[in-house]
């Protein structure tokens, strides 16, 4: 097992302040980063990202090619050597499936925001309902306010993203933004790496989860907006410490064939 301690995506001033042994920050072994987007597809289905087989995420390497996991395959099913390889412009240069017609809204994105590594589409179960109603979730707990900001809505649809406007018209309303809701259709989310996008889109889906249930009884008193803006500028930014880790460990005890 690796101990992570060379991790530049770790801010380890303020790991030291919340735990006391940062050195086994992750108790995972070194991922691959096609094993890593293999998880990532995997633990979000469990977290609601589960529409059949719609869904895509792109995961930006360092050489500027992108891994983006194929459109046949269904995320609960698919394993690290299915990923393929894309170069800028979204065609395919290495891999044997196809890949969705939706990767220009991936395009598009990664060519306007240098600062993001993966993106993610998906039409997830909770999301989507807020989507449709076109309405954002209030912070109901703690959970909920991972992330300091509320989602970006963009109220129109004009039909799915593979269309190259509709696509170019969710990037812009994505804008600067970490995630969004997208009117009668779901949810598009950006991270600077795995860690951060996961933590972004399992807090979307549960934010979403939770104050539907919240307001089916009535209602109920939201965070104080200073309060969730504290606490998810620090997780956020940061990383919450072993969340990553122990969601990719429990999907690797489901199905070690994840990794091959």
């Amino acid at each position: 097992m690796n101990d992570y301690s060379d991790d530049p995506s770790i801010n380890w001033q303020m790991l030291k302040s919340l735990v006391p042994n940062p050195g086994r920050y992750a108790t995972l072994p070194r991922l691959t980063p096609r094993q890593e987007l293999a998880l990532l597809c995997r633990v979000l289905l469990h977290e609601g990202y589960n529409d059949h087989i719609a869904g895509h995420i792109t995961y930006r390497l360092n050489d500027g090619t992108l891994l983006v996991n194929p459109w046949e395959l269904a995320w609960d099913e698919v394993c690290a050597s299915d990923m393929l390889t894309l170069d800028a412009d979204g065609k395919v240069i290495d891999g044997d499936w196809n890949v969705t017609p939706a990767i220009n809204l991936h395009r598009d994105l990664h060519a306007s925001r240098h600062d993001v590594r993966v993106v993610i589409h998906n039409h997830p179960e909770w999301g989507s309902v807020w989507a449709a109603c076109k309405r954002i979730p209030p912070i109901y707990d703690q959970t909920s306010a991972l992330v300091d900001s509320d989602p970006a809505l963009f109220d129109e649809y004009g039909g799915s993203v593979d269309d190259d406007r509709e696509g170019k018209a969710a990037v812009d309303a994505l804008g600067q933004h970490k995630w969004a809701l997208l009117a009668n259709h779901g949810v598009f989310l950006v991270g600077r790496d795995i860690r951060q996008a996961h933590l972004r889109a399992i807090t979307l889906e549960w934010r979403c989860r939770l104050a539907w249930r919240v307001e089916c009884l009535g209602g109920g008193q939201p965070l104080a907006p200073e309060v969730a803006q504290a606490f998810g500028q620090r997780t956020d930014a940061n990383g919450f410490p072993f969340l990553w880790e122990a969601m990719a460990r429990r999907e690797i005890r489901r199905d070690p064939g994840v990794l091959e």
